[in-house]
C-alpha cells in the first residue's frame, strides 16, 4: 500500500492511492472510522489495514485523481534518528582528509538525534542566510515504526516496519563543521529541516525488490539525486552497509520504539554535495533558487527549491 497526507478542496485528509493514480480518502471511504492522519492510523496500523483493504476491494468507493490534489508533509514523527549506515559515504569522506577507516564503524550502527518538528514535505524549502551559507542535500531512506516495541531483535525487526520513504537531511555545512569540533554531533547544522515523502510504501509493494533473507534483508532499488535536473548522485539501496533490522536493534535496545518514530539511513554513496566536492576537489554547494530532486524506485519523487529570506 502506498500512504499520503493530501490536500483536495482545502481539507487535509490521509490517503492511500490505488491504480498507480486514484486516492482513496481513509477516513471519508470508511464513514470515518478509520483515522485521519498517520500518525494516528499508524497505532492500528496492522488492523487498520485490514479494513482498508476490504473498503478498496468493495469497488464502491470515491476517488480523486492524484494530479489534483496538493501533497503535504508526510508525517509529524514522534521522533527522529538518523543512521550512518552507507559505509562507502563514510569511507569516501574520511579518505578526502586523510583519515583512514575508523574501525568502531563495524562494531555497532551509530545514530544521531534530530529535530522531529522540523520536517517538511516536496515544495519550497525557506532558509535563513547562515543556514543557507555551504548548504548541503543528503539523499536517505526514511523507515517508519508501526508497533510499540523494546530490545527488538534484528531477526524480528521488520514485523515492526510500516514501510519505507525517502528523506533528505537538510545540512548547513559552515555550521555544522564548526559546532562539531566540540564533539557534541551535528545539531543547529541539521535541526531547521528534513524533507520527507512523498508517499509512506509498505513492504508488500517492494517484494519483487527484496534482496536476500530476513536475517540480511535489503532492497533493490537505484537512488538518484538531481540538481537542477542534472544528474549528481546514483547509488542503490542493497548496497547499504547497516541493515535497517540492525537499526532497529539498536535503536530500541534499552528504550520504547512507538508508532510514527522515524529511521534514517543515513547519506548514500555520493549522496551529499560534501562527499562529491571532498572526491572530485570541488566547492560546489547549494545556493537561492536551485532545485534538488531525489528519486528511489518505488517510493516516488521527492523535490524541494531552496529560497534564501532575509533575518
Amino acid at each position: 500500500m502506498k500512504f499520503l497526507t493530501y490536500s483536495f478542496n482545502g481539507l487535509k485528509s490521509l490517503g492511500c492511492i490505488i491504480n498507480q493514480s486514484s486516492i482513496v480518502n481513509i477516513s471519508k471511504a470508511s464513514n470515518e472510522t478509520l483515522p485521519n492522519n498517520l500518525n494516528d492510523y499508524l497505532r492500528d496500523f496492522q488492523s487498520n489495514n485490514i479494513s482498508l483493504k476490504k473498503i478498496i476491494n468493495s469497488n464502491s468507493i470515491d476517488v480523486t485523481n492524484l494530479n489534483d490534489v496538493n501533497i503535504e508533509t508526510l508525517i509529524q514523527p514522534n521522533s527522529f534518528r538518523d543512521f550512518y549506515a552507507f559505509r562507502q559515504h563514510v569511507q569516501a569522506g574520511r579518505k578526502s582528509r586523510g583519515l583512514d577507516m575508523i574501525p568502531e564503524y563495524d562494531e555497532f550502527p551509530v545514530f544521531y538525534f534530530s529535530n522531529h518538528n522540523s520536517m517538511i514535505g516536496s515544495g519550497k524549502i525557506e532558509l535563513f542566510n547562515k543556514q543557507i551559507d555551504k548548504l548541503d542535500f543528503e539523499l536517505e531512506i526514511g523507515l517508519i515504526i508501526s508497533k510499540n516495541g523494546r530490545n527488538i531483535k534484528a531477526k524480528d525487526a521488520y514485523k515492526y516496519v510500516a514501510g519505507f520513504t525517502i528523506l533528505n537531511d537538510w545540512s548547513s555545512r559552515k555550521i555544522q563543521m564548526k559546532e562539531m569540533k566540540l564533539n557534541l554531533g551535528p545539531a543547529k547544522g541539521k535541526d531547521f529541516a528534513t524533507s520527507i515523502g512523498p508517499y509512506l510504501v509498505t513492504l508488500d509493494e517492494l517484494q519483487d525488490r527484496m534482496v536476500g533473507n530476513i536475517e540480511e534483508l535489503r532492497y533493490d532499488l537505484p537512488m538518484k539525486a538531481f540538481l537542477n535536473n542534472k544528474l549528481i548522485s546514483s547509488d542503490n539501496f542493497k548496497n547499504i552497509s547497516w541493515l535497517f533490522s540492525d537499526m532497529i536493534e539498536r535503536a530500541s535496545y534499552g528504550v520504547d520504539l512507538v508508532p510514527g518514530d522515524l529511521i534514517g539511513s543515513g547519506t548514500c554513496a555520493t549522496g551529499c554535495l560534501l562527499e562529491i566536492n571532498q572526491t572530485n576537489k570541488q566547492n560546489l554547494w547549494l545556493k537561492d533558487g536551485d532545485t534538488i530532486r531525489l528519486s528511489i524506485d518505488k517510493l516516488g519523487i521527492l523535490e524541494n527549491n531552496v529560497t534564501c529570506i532575509d533575518l
